[in-house]
């Protein structure tokens, strides 16, 4: 078990650090924040063509190594690019953690911009096709779900015992009979086919777009071969009305499927709601709604 370390700590200063002790080839090259920041990792950019991605806690740390490992293999098979992995950092007195040096991808995170509905529409054939090529990825060895992803890839009734309580919780809030009944029935379904690769953190943050198209997807911390419910949740959580549609259409998974993703998106949106245990919070309308399309 790794001493607690402060995320606050992981500043420009200590990347300088990082990189001059252990990757000296790089110690003149400027290190910039990125824009918005993500929770799991905190990113800088190293240089023009190359960002440093350091992980905030052990167990998202544990993600680096299996990201170097096969993001290589895998990135042959996709027509959109994914991060392609340049050096490994090592843990030392300043940082506990592996870090990832990975080449610098173009684009604009989906999560920075305001799409039109053309652009949606595109989107949403982009992102089908991504997840259908990924899935199609048949010869290549990859780990199961388990505690390294929060078990993404695997049965939604892995958070049985969380979601029931969450939809009890919040019955004053949402249907709890809708909730419980699609609940029960998602988790008597099964994914009875191969298991399939999963990217396992398939959400806007994760996704660039360049010149109206997705250009890259990033962040497979919680890669593996599995059911690949947990990769659809995105038709609610994102994407609406014809855009959804077209993101259904072109992925071809039975009715189990999507109904396991829906499952996927009502606990994770309950989830939600009840660590905010506030309706003013910003993001509580937004969750509610998740709620409320997946029960339609």
């Amino acid at each position: 078990m790794t001493n607690y370390f402060d995320p606050n700590d992981i500043t420009i200063n200590l990347a300088h650090k990082l990189i001059a002790d252990q990757f000296p080839e790089y110690a003149h090259f400027n290190i910039t924040e990125v824009e918005k920041q993500g929770h799991d990792n905190r990113t800088f950019r190293l240089g023009e063509n190359l960002l440093i991605r350091m992980p905030t806690e052990d167990s998202y740390a544990l993600k680096v190594p299996k990201e170097q490992a096969l993001l290589p293999k895998l990135a042959p098979y996709l027509t959109v690019s994914i991060p392609c992995p340049i050096k490994m950092g090592c843990p030392s007195k300043d940082y506990p953690y592996p870090f990832s040096i990975y080449k610098w991808l173009k684009g604009i995170s989906i999560n920075l911009l305001v799409l039109d509905d053309n652009c949606l529409e595109q989107l949403a054939f982009d992102l089908a096709k991504f997840l259908n090529e990924l899935e199609s990825i048949d010869h290549i060895e990859g780990p199961t779900p388990g505690q390294h992803n929060w078990w993404r890839g695997d049965h939604p009734s892995v958070y049985d015992k969380g979601a029931r309580e969450q939809i009890a919780k919040l019955s004053h809030v949402i249907d709890s009979n809708k909730a419980i009944q699609l609940w029960e029935k998602a988790c008597k379904t099964r994914w009875h086919k191969k298991p399939v690769w999963v990217q396992g953190d398939f959400a806007i943050g994760n996704m660039l777009i360049q010149d109206g198209k997705l250009s890259a997807v990033i962040d497979f911390g919680g890669i593996c071969l599995g059911d690949p419910a947990c990769d659809l949740v995105i038709a609610w959580t994102f994407l609406y009305g014809r855009p959804r549609d077209i993101f259904i259409k072109n992925i071809q998974h039975d009715e189990d499927t999507w109904l396991r993703a829906k499952a996927w998106a009502l606990w994770k949106a309950t989830f939600e709601l009840c660590e905010m245990n506030n309706s003013n919070h910003p993001e509580f309308e937004f969750n509610k709604k998740i709620i409320e399309t997946v029960l339609e």
